[in-house]
């Protein structure tokens, strides 16, 4: 499975994907493409690092952002991957591409959706509002991406304690660490492995074991 991986900042969930593949969590797998908008994004030195193919392109090269999207989906169409991952990616997927890769683009998102998601939630807002809330319990989900904000089909999600002492960048870190990192390399990996269904609005995962990922 060619995957292409869409980032604008460090790339630690794209790092997280490239050694899986590289230790073999993930299987029958290659990375065709790394994209980010952001020409700073340290994300670009990984893929440099680990030979994969890499574009930056931002919407403030273009006139509007109708040229924008329409050039993200031509790059998306070359670079013609089976499966688009969203890995810290802070770019509003047009929906051209959603359209163009019907069921086949992914997410990971900083909590345990229909929690703390959706419109303005991204990065360490999502935290800095668990926080407010008072939530004892959050984490992260990787799910398929439709043409609303984190409303498409969930594939995984791993909870993570919130501890009282915790801030916005703490709760973030420990979120990745011991959520993000391990369930976007599995999903990926069941789909690579066509055992990933949707029926309806749902997921159906052949064997699946929760015991599994709770151990992740």
């Amino acid at each position: 499975m060619r995957i292409a991986v869409l980032v604008s900042g460090g790339g630690t969930n794209l790092q997280a994907i490239i050694d899986s593949i590289n230790e073999g969590r993930i299987t029958n797998t290659e990375i065709c493409l790394v994209y980010s908008n952001n020409p700073k994004a340290y994300a670009i030195e990984r893929a440099k690092k680990a030979g994969i193919p890499y574009v930056v392109k931002s919407p403030k090269e273009f006139e509007n952002r109708q040229e924008f999207n329409e050039a993200l989906l031509q790059i998306l169409k070359d670079a013609d991957p089976d499966l688009i991952v969203l890995a810290g990616c802070l770019v509003v997927i047009p929906k051209e591409v959603v359209r163009a890769f019907e069921g086949r683009i992914i997410n990971i998102h900083p909590s345990l959706i229909p929690s703390f998601c959706g419109t303005g939630f991204y990065g360490l807002k999502v935290h800095e509002k668990v926080l407010e809330r008072g939530a004892r319990v959050s984490g992260a989900t990787v799910h398929f991406v439709d043409e609303g904000t984190d409303t498409g089909p969930i594939i995984l999600q791993k909870p993570v304690m919130v501890r009282d002492d915790d801030t916005a960048k703490t709760l973030q870190r420990r979120i990745m660490e011991q959520a993000e990192w391990k369930i976007m390399p599995m999903a990926i990996d069941l789909l690579a492995n066509n055992k990933v269904k949707v029926e309806g609005n749902k997921v159906v995962i052949e064997d699946y074991d929760q015991n599994i990922v709770d151990s992740l």
